[in-house]
């Protein structure tokens, strides 16, 4: 697998290459001086529905992706991005002129990430927890830590599992979230893709990797247009209404990414 800097990921090589304009200067340190800034978030995320309970008079501006919210903060259009942790990180690592604020709450706040099924979708439920358990106890999943997140931070995707069935498991992604869900060339890649293969092979089945927004994710399984969401998806209160949720498979902390 080849190594992350070596990665064509348009979007963050556009954001890198960003000429910005003029930028006002902005001092952000904590979570309290996000008070009254204009501040981008992805649309539908936890980061977005925190920032809108918990900021008083925010200008708030929603994005696609955090690749698109990272752009109008170079520019000066926005003053923070509120976003996950590792996504952030690798903005942050393409951009020099960014940097990443960690503020106590959310780090005593994290948020655990997990896979989202179609109420009462049993049958598929079962298969991922399996998938989870047994990773964890046969240090599958640990091997996929290190492959997404290494401490040198470099990258080695892992080759693709070889699937096969009469049936194929549609994954429902938004492929703008690095390392879960990111393009590299032709390819969705990913931590949670890869997850999502060895679902498909627990299953017996192919895999279909279906990219959308993040906020049509829901709709689009509710419907039945996909199987199962792998997105770095958040487990909520809110969401559960919506949809059953796997055991968690990680834990997340929001930060601020602002100017240097």
């Amino acid at each position: 697998m080849k190594k992350f800097s070596a990665i064509c990921l348009s979007a963050l090589i556009a954001v890198t290459m960003f000429a910005g304009c003029s930028k006002n200067k902005v001092v952000i340190n904590n979570v309290k001086d996000l008070d009254g800034k204009k501040i981008g978030v992805q649309a539908g995320t936890t980061g977005e529905y925190w920032v809108q309970e918990n900021v008083p008079g925010v200008q708030l501006a929603s994005f696609k992706t955090g690749i698109d919210a990272a752009l109008d903060l170079k520019s000066g259009a926005i003053d923070a991005v509120v976003i996950d942790e590792l996504p952030a990180e690798e903005i942050v690592a393409r951009n020099k002129d960014l940097m990443i604020v960690r503020d106590p709450i959310f780090a005593q706040n994290k948020e655990e990430y997990a896979i989202a099924v179609k109420k009462g979708n049993k049958e598929v439920l079962d298969v991922i927890n399996k998938t989870i358990s047994d990773m964890k106890i046969n240090g599958e999943y640990e091997k996929l830590v290190n492959a997404f997140m290494p401490a040198d931070g470099n990258i080695q995707i892992p080759a693709k599992e070889a699937l096969s069935g009469g049936k194929t498991l549609k994954l429902g992604t938004n492929a703008a979230f690095p390392p879960f869900e990111y393009v590299s060339g032709k390819d969705i890649v990913g931590f949670d893709i890869t997850m999502g293969e060895k679902i498909a092979k627990q299953a017996g089945t192919k895999l279909e990797v279906v990219n959308m927004e993040f906020d049509s994710l829901i709709p689009a399984l509710s419907s039945g247009a996909i199987d199962f969401i792998a997105a770095g998806m958040s487990v909520t209160e809110e969401r559960k209404k919506n949809v059953d949720f796997s055991v968690p498979y990680f834990a997340s902390e929001q930060v601020i990414i602002v100017r240097k």
